[in-house]
């Protein structure tokens, strides 16, 4: 169940240094400071240069953005300190679960805290010429796969289980990329593929095949307990923009955060409510960034679930804009103890490990069977 080397990017300077500190309407912000974040020319980055320049417009704040391609390169300027925050995927919620390629022995359960995210919906897609019409009708389908794509697969899996069905219960089709897998159902080579509601792509397989989202929808409550207890940053939401998507034909889907503000757990309680606040202030200067940036807005960007627990300062903040719910702390309160659990089992795992002489090799393998003995 998924609860769930420093690579060196083009550093962007996207403000001019001014002052020691500063302040603008009760609020401080440090001088500089670091943020990693998707490649150059992703969603993701657009978004982090905006909220950077607003920053550095109405608070005269240096941001150096570190992109990378990669999690691993996203996540460890983090840990190692040399910086503060980063724009970051469902890495979050891996490192959290030492799942992937955080289930290395170098790794293990990292606490993460998140800012703000953008909602964001993800699902699964079927032909106009098949019968498949909810997720309940997968089995023995042709379903896309990419390889080596934890996102992904995460995706298919909570899809799945809102059908109750797992992925050994489909005919599972593995493309080497994404490109290629949605390639795949255009051409009819697949049945279903995991997607979010704006690839252009699919465009393509409107005006041939046609496109059918598989309904997920919030009033079928078993099947939203089977893809919680598969991975909780997903929760219900009904869309109405996208690829044959529309008011009047809405769609039920996985919804999510993507990308996600996040620092780490022992952050400066004061730093993140400042941080989340002036971003708060300066969200008309960077609202109209993209077609997606208005859901940044913390009525949006600052609810539970998300890929990791929200970082107190955060929920501070969040409280006093009578954004934060009981709700949301119950699920930040629920996320922070499956957190610390992981990390329990991390250590007596790693004790048991060398008492038996494990080789780094086999560490991965070991620490999955001994996590799903301990959580079942």
């Amino acid at each position: 169940m998924l609860r769930s080397k420093f690579i060196t990017g083009t550093v962007v300077t996207v403000a001019v240094l001014v002052g020691q500190s500063a302040f603008a309407q009760d609020v401080t912000l440090p001088q500089t400071m670091v943020w990693t974040s998707y490649d150059l020319g992703s969603t993701g980055y657009v978004e982090a240069s905006a909220m950077a320049d607003a920053l550095d417009k109405e608070f005269g704040t240096t941001v150096r953005l570190t992109p990378s391609g990669t999690a691993i390169g996203r996540m460890l300027p983090l840990i190692r300190g040399r910086a503060s925050y980063g724009f970051m995927g469902n890495e979050i919620l891996f490192a959290g679960d030492a799942s992937y390629e955080f289930a290395a022995q170098d790794w293990g359960p990292q606490d993460l805290r998140v800012l703000m995210g953008r909602p964001a919906a993800v699902g699964l897609v079927t032909g106009q010429d098949t019968d498949i019409q909810s997720s309940y009708d997968l089995k023995d389908q042709r379903v896309g796969f990419v390889q080596a794509s934890p996102s992904t697969l995460m995706n298919t899996e909570a899809a799945l289980a809102f059908g109750n069905l797992t992925k050994e219960d489909v005919e599972q089709v593995i493309y080497p990329s994404y490109g290629a897998m949605v390639q795949g159902f255009i051409g009819g080579e697949i049945d279903v593929v995991p997607v979010t509601t704006t690839v252009a792509a699919l465009r393509e397989a409107e005006g041939g095949r046609g496109v059918r989202w598989l309904d997920m929808p919030a009033s079928d409550t078993e099947g939203w307990e089977r893809v919680v207890a598969e991975a909780s940053l997903f929760s219900p939401t009904t869309v109405t923009v996208g690829v044959s998507i529309s008011e009047d034909d809405p769609a039920d889907l996985l919804g999510y955060s993507y990308p996600q503000l996040t620092t780490l757990a022992g952050t400066s309680e004061d730093e993140v409510y400042n941080l989340v606040k002036a971003l708060d202030e300066t969200f008309e200067l960077y609202k109209n960034a993209n077609p997606v940036m208005p859901r940044w807005k913390l009525d949006q960007s600052g609810k539970a679930p998300a890929g990791a627990p929200f970082h107190s300062g955060a929920i501070k903040y969040l409280r006093e804009i009578d954004v934060w719910t009981e709700e949301d702390d119950t699920w930040n309160e629920t996320r922070i103890a499956e957190i610390e659990e992981t990390k329990a089992m991390w250590e007596s795992a790693a004790v048991k490990a060398r008492a038996e002489g494990l080789s780094e090799d086999d560490w991965p393998a070991f620490w999955e069977t001994y996590r799903d003995e301990a959580l079942n």
